[in-house]
């Protein structure tokens, strides 16, 4: 059962008689910051029509010791421009000043559907893959009596199963470990750890969507403002607007200045998801059920599948070469022109540990090749996968996808064995059934999906420019890449290479890219070696349950 402090109810007041968080308050902070950020964007903005060079953000107020109605003149002035600048949508002077924020008690589902759902930020934060998740960290939502009683136990359920089959794995994943890595087969102790470690990345699958997480968040002052001016949009709205709030307190404490251009969120129903809910939203599981099994029956069993691209991408590609380089057809053929912008032997930017690629003239070529995915990856899986910010996707409006039955993804470690596996389904069912009473009791599926596992499956459209997503499977083509994305990567690379074959050849993962290029070693993994010579085999042999 979870600890009193966790049901102790939050003090932060979220605005009225707004609900709140049973679970502990989430820990917001800043830990970096530009030193005088609002000044910082008046003297960004008036730099661009100064005659005497830069102008400092100490100018901005001017001397510190003048009297105080010439201060107030000049702050007055300061906030006039600003707010003028922002009604006029010149933002990019709000985007020089970036704050670096410690964010503590944080859901899964709220980094998922908010934080992490845009291109415009950068996070490190603690992995379930290789941190072992302790009971009694998740977030608990504003329920009471018997909804509380059922959210409490579905937990400790899955805290349990998480457990139980992080002891069950370690069999399937010794085996596969070693199988790898035959030579460390005659010292167990030395690597009891690393086995430790793939048990525990599969297991948590089975843990809830509530379950906390810790993390630096860095991110603009424009990007802050775009936060609490959209946080009450779906699907986690109150964790939204009370993490979001508290990071705008934290802002405002530091610059109060800012409140000159602060806008208060968008009323939900101003949001364009609301009134299209409202609208044409289906309400119920049958007519959610309907769209899965399209959508599944679409895949044919991928994880992810081509579903458009341009016709002409190749010699698209080879033309824009030749204008980079000033070159008729003659003198560079489409084959050519394709080969210096993608062979690694012939764009050395290509074996290169620091992504050059979007510097580089001839590497820019790539952006004019385009492909739009179908995929289906778990909450977990996905949660990584969205990280690549220059591959965006149209993630669902959760709830509409929710029915009483699971609907998830079982890992091909979970697979392997029987016993894991019934333990795996057991979690699955204990899981939706506490959603389900949830449901039953009149728990909004905002409050009631926090319970939903890791393995639950998101399903969604993404597009990319090849210059993305070469550097997406350069990662996720790796061996030591997550197993869901790694196989959504093969199956688009594979794909890629039936309709662009002079493309798809030079899809590969990053041993492959180094190994062409000449780059050494071979593998950038040092010791994290994947254990396997992934550079000599085919992509359509690459084979891997860990």
């Amino acid at each position: 059962m979870t600890s009193p402090v966790f049901r102790a109810a939050a003090t932060h007041d979220t605005g009225g008689s707004a609900p709140r968080f049973l679970s502990p308050l989430p820990e917001v902070r800043i830990t970096n910051a530009f030193a005088r950020a609002f000044d910082n964007v008046v003297a960004t903005a008036r730099t661009c029509y100064s005659g005497a060079g830069i102008v400092r953000d100490e100018q901005v107020l001017g001397d510190p010791q003048a009297p105080p109605q010439a201060r107030e003149e000049r702050e007055r002035r300061r906030d006039s421009l600003a707010r003028d600048l922002y009604q006029a949508g010149h933002h990019t002077t709000l985007q020089h000043a970036h704050f670096q924020f410690a964010l503590s008690n944080v859901s899964r589902q709220f980094l998922w559907s908010f934080l992490h759902s845009h291109p415009f930020y950068n996070s490190e934060q603690v992995s379930q893959r290789y941190v072992t998740v302790k009971p009694g960290h998740y977030a608990v939502p504003p329920l009471e009596g018997r909804a509380l009683r059922v959210y409490e136990e579905t937990v400790a359920r899955q805290q349990q199963a998480y457990e139980e089959l992080c002891g069950l794995l370690q069999g399937p994943a010794s085996a596969a470990y070693y199988a790898r890595y035959p030579a460390r087969r005659h010292y167990p102790k030395r690597y009891e750890k690393e086995v430790q470690k793939k048990a525990q990345e599969v297991a948590r699958y089975v843990l809830p969507i509530a379950t906390f997480a810790y993390l630096y968040h860095t991110i603009s002052g424009l990007t802050l403002l775009r936060y609490y001016r959209a946080c009450r949009g779906p699907d986690a709205p109150l964790e939204q607007r009370l993490v979001v709030g508290l990071m705008v307190e934290e802002l405002l404490a530091r610059e109060p200045a800012y409140a000159a251009i602060l806008e208060q969120p968008m009323a939900e129903e101003e949001l364009a998801e609301h009134r299209a809910l409202l609208d044409h939203g289906t309400r119920d599981d049958a007519g959610r059920k309907a769209f899965l099994d399209d959508f599944d029956r679409q895949l044919a069993g991928r994880v992810s599948l081509l579903v458009d691209y341009p016709a002409k991408n190749e010699e698209t590609l080879a033309q824009s070469v030749r204008e980079v380089l000033g070159l008729t057809r003659d003198r560079l053929s489409d084959d050519e022109a394709i080969d210096l912008a993608l062979d690694p032997a012939r764009n050395r930017y290509l074996g290169e540990a620091l992504n050059l690629t979007t510097l580089s003239k001839l590497s820019r070529a790539l952006v004019h090749c385009h492909y739009t995915f179908r995929k289906r990856l778990s909450h977990t899986a996905d949660s990584q996968n969205q990280r690549h910010r220059m591959t965006p996707a149209s993630r669902p409006v959760l709830h509409t996808h929710l029915t009483s039955e699971p609907d998830c993804v079982t890992p091909a470690l979970v697979r392997e064995d029987d016993r894991g596996l019934r333990s795996f389904n057991q979690a699955m069912a204990a899981s939706w059934d506490g959603f389900g009473r949830l449901r039953a009791l009149g728990v909004v599926d905002e409050f009631a999906s926090y319970v939903l596992p890791n393995a639950l499956a998101i399903r969604f459209t993404e597009s990319a420019g090849l210059l993305d997503l070469h550097h997406k499977h350069a990662m996720r083509l790796c061996y030591n890449a997550q197993e869901e994305i790694w196989q959504a990567s093969r199956d688009e690379a594979l794909q890629i290479r039936a309709v662009n074959p002079r493309i798809g050849r030079y899809l590969l993962p990053p041993c492959n890219q180094r190994q062409m290029a000449g780059t050494r070693p071979i593998c950038p993994e040092g010791r994290r070696y994947c254990g396997e010579r992934v550079w000599t085999y085919r992509l359509e042999d690459y084979r891997r349950v860990i």
